[in-house]
């Protein structure tokens, strides 16, 4: 089977070197929101949006313009590897797997790929039209390289390459299957007891964030003591960010590593997380609780979680099924009795037929398990 893994690093970068990245960064979000612009317009205009190679065509002509003639100064493999991503990211909005691209904002979506046209050296990295550059190299990377990407990380610029290889179909070293239910007070709850605490990365630096902002709020938009602020809320948030996925990262291997079979609720978190702002003529009711509600979701990284779990179960010869998780908390697993009242407080399920009493967490887990089993 063909196995697929990215290798992150940090970028070893001076002044004059993050410039020229930023330039990159910059020059890849111009044409994504410039195509995008274009196709809004063909959209209204009735008339198809521009396919990959059509948007190709305009790059070359931007570049040789006199008003856009600044791309030039940018590897035109960056730029077309750009437009590749905007027609991938049409095709997954028609396929249904997506939302609509959105425009890119400076700061937030800082970064580039190539997929040829660079050197590597132990350490150091080639990029063209800017030359050489070191990067903390903590592992070997194992497989054929096929692109990188340059992202801005906070106050810094890391690399990641994507390697493929060629690997035996692998074969779990265990054989048990569990079921895991996700929440906020208890983050994730295993069928066999264990029960795994939340991180709250963002709860935790929330209120330095808040004070931040604040600050920011208070200066010139634009200005330099503006910048500096803004650099303080990027620093923090990154961290968040990372503190997060660490997390996220250590919780997924352990359990991937002992477990062949997991078994996890299919949940939509997009909506679980929607406002409850509503309309003018129809406001929403406890829209203050429902937004600390989402902060809490948000906060905790369901999607990511699940992620990490499938492609570590993929290396690994497991498997993860999602069920869904529709009664799961109010089903009892002695008698079948479905009912509200089973679950009257948050870490107690106690049924109203067969008085079968269980941790909520724990109970909720082994039927989803149950569901796996039966659909599998």
């Amino acid at each position: 089977m063909i196995q697929r893994q990215g290798y992150h690093s940090r970028l070893k970068t001076t002044p004059a070197l993050r410039r020229s990245l930023a330039q990159y960064a910059g020059a890849c979000r111009f044409v994504w929101n410039k195509v995008l612009a274009l196709n809004e317009g063909r959209y209204l205009a009735g008339v198809p949006r521009l396919n990959y190679y059509e948007a190709a065509w305009w790059l070359t002509q931007w570049r040789h313009s006199e008003e856009y003639g600044w791309l030039a100064a940018v590897s035109i493999h960056a730029l077309q590897y750009c437009l590749r991503d905007v027609e991938r990211a049409y095709q997954n909005l028609f396929a249904g797997r997506t939302a609509p691209p959105r425009f890119r904002k400076k700061f937030l979506s800082d970064s580039f790929r190539f997929p040829t046209d660079f050197q590597r050296d132990g350490d150091r990295l080639k990029l063209p039209k800017i030359g050489w550059m070191r990067f903390w190299k903590s592992r070997e990377i194992a497989g054929a390289i096929k692109n990188i990407t340059i992202r801005r990380d906070g106050d810094h610029w890391t690399v990641a390459f994507q390697a493929e290889r060629a690997v035996e179909p692998p074969v779990h070293p265990s054989t048990s299957a569990i079921g895991i239910d996700l929440g906020i007070a208890t983050f994730a709850a295993v069928s066999d007891g264990t029960l795994y605490p939340p991180w709250n990365a963002y709860r935790r630096l929330q209120t330095q964030l808040a004070k931040a902002q604040q600050r920011a709020a208070t200066k010139v938009k634009f200005s330099k003591n503006w910048q500096k602020c803004q650099t303080v809320i990027r620093r923090i948030q990154a961290t968040i960010a990372r503190r997060r996925k660490d997390y996220l990262h250590k919780l997924s291997t352990s359990i991937s590593t002992n477990h062949a079979v997991i078994v996890v609720e299919d949940l939509q978190i997009g909506n679980m997380s929607r406002s409850a702002r509503g309309t003018a003529e129809e406001p929403g009711r406890n829209v203050a609780q429902k937004a600390g509600l989402n902060k809490a979701i948000l906060d905790q990284g369901w999607g990511m979680f699940r992620s990490m779990l499938e492609y570590k179960q993929l290396w690994r010869g497991g498997v993860v099924l999602a069920v869904n998780p529709r009664y799961t908390s109010q089903t009892c697993p002695q008698c079948g009795c479905v009912s509200k009242l089973n679950r009257l407080q948050q870490a107690l399920f106690s049924c109203i037929d067969c008085e079968y009493t269980s941790h909520a967490d724990v109970h909720a887990t082994q039927n989803i398990l149950a569901l796996g089993q039966r659909e599998r």
